[in-house]
Parts: structure tokens; C-alpha cells; sequence
């Protein structure tokens, strides 16, 4: 089992890389304010469903995959990066309206769980960041590793959803403010589709 010490270093650590801009804060944060508090905290369930995807893939070894074989990360990556164009081209063409989902209807939250989970685990960058980083805070002397890995990454599972929540209510309740005008509507959706096409575009060019 993992030591009280080694936990809240751990989680500390976990929490100050949830709040360093990256692909998934920048993701709830562009979502909330477009949808509102409560589809932001669905993305982010959904996030941290795939979070438990890269946990477990981490502790059964398949994580590794990645790092050994150029085609899997490969094909992942673009993947996850269509995926990212898809999401921006959605976003310039709804214009000043909210963002639609499939034949110009809004989004329901179980389209908006599923968007973030497909976000977080077609990012083999996420799988091989697992990798690195929560072996450094297993020890084999106190017990099974993969125990270990599977509580370590259920605490960062915890503080993503910690910092993210806050994220998504501060950007929700701006958000809320801001649509009453078409106008910045309009913009808020290009913004939007601008971050999708840079986090594509950054995923695309990722390397292991």
C-alpha cells in the first residue's frame, strides 16, 4: 500500500499539473463556457473516464504498446486528432448559435460524456505520461504494484476532477453571461474551434 507520505506528494503534484494549461483543462474550460456548468462537469466525467482507461492500461502493461510500437501510437494520435478537427469544424459552422451535435440538434449530456472520453482516450500522449509518471511513486517493497498504479491513479483521477470542477463552474458561470449576446456567441464558437484545430494540431505533430 501506498505510504500517507508518498500519497499527498503525489497529490499535490497531481494537483499542480492539473492546473498547468494543457489539452484537457483547455478542453472543459472552451466546452463550459459554450454549454454551460453542467455540460462542463459531463465533459469531465467523461475525461476522467478515460483517465481510468490510461490507469488501468498503465497497470496491465498495455500502456507500454505505445512506447514499443510507432504504429499504435501512430494510428491513435490521428485518430484523436480527426477526431479534434471534426469538433472544430462543428464549431465554426454553428455560428452564432450553440454548437450542434448530429442534424443541428444540441447536444444531450450523454453526447457530451462520450466527447470526453473519445478526447482523452484517443491521446496516447496520456497513456505514455501515465506510464512515466506514476511508477516514480510505487514501491515494491510495500505490496503489488499494480495495487499501487490502480490508487495512484484513482488520487489523480481525484485531483483532475477537483481543479477541473472548479474550471468548468467559473467557465460555465461566465459563459452563462457572455451568450446573451449573438455577437459574442459567434466568437465564443470560433474560439472554441480555434482550440480544437491547435489541440489537433499539436496531437497531430506528437511524438513518443
Amino acid at each position: 500500500m501506498l505510504s500517507i507520505e508518498t500519497a499527498l506528494t503525489f497529490f499535490a503534484a497531481a494537483l499542480l499539473l492539473g492546473l498547468a494549461p494543457g489539452p484537457d483543462n483547455l478542453f472543459v474550460l472552451t466546452q463550459s463556457a459554450l454549454y454551460g456548468r453542467r455540460a462542463g462537469l459531463t465533459i469531465l466525467g467523461g475525461l476522467c473516464t478515460g483517465l481510468v482507461v490510461h490507469t488501468l492500461a498503465v497497470a496491465l502493461g498495455v500502456a507500454a504498446i505505445f512506447r514499443t510500437s510507432a504504429l499504435a501510437f501512430t494510428s491513435l494520435k490521428l485518430a484523436g486528432a480527426g477526431y479534434l478537427v471534426y469538433l472544430a469544424w462543428q464549431a465554426f459552422r454553428a455560428g452564432g448559435q450553440s454548437v450542434p451535435g448530429t442534424g443541428g440538434a444540441p447536444l444531450s449530456l450523454r453526447q457530451l460524456y462520450a466527447r470526453g472520453i473519445v478526447m482523452n482516450v484517443t491521446n496516447p500522449k496520456v497513456s505514455l505520461f501515465f506510464l512515466a509518471f506514476l511508477p516514480q511513486f510505487a514501491d515494491p517493497s510495500r505490496g503489488p504494484v499494480m495495487v499501487q498504479l490502480l490508487l495512484l491513479g484513482g488520487l489523480f483521477i481525484v485531483a483532475t476532477l477537483t481543479v477541473f470542477s472548479a474550471i468548468a463552474l467559473a467557465a460555465g458561470s461566465l459563459g452563462e453571461a457572455l451568450k446573451r449576446s449573438l455577437r459574442i456567441q459567434r466568437s465564443l464558437n470560433r474560439v472554441s474551434g480555434l482550440v480544437f484545430l491547435g489541440l489537433a494540431l499539436r496531437l497531430a505533430t506528437a511524438h513518443r
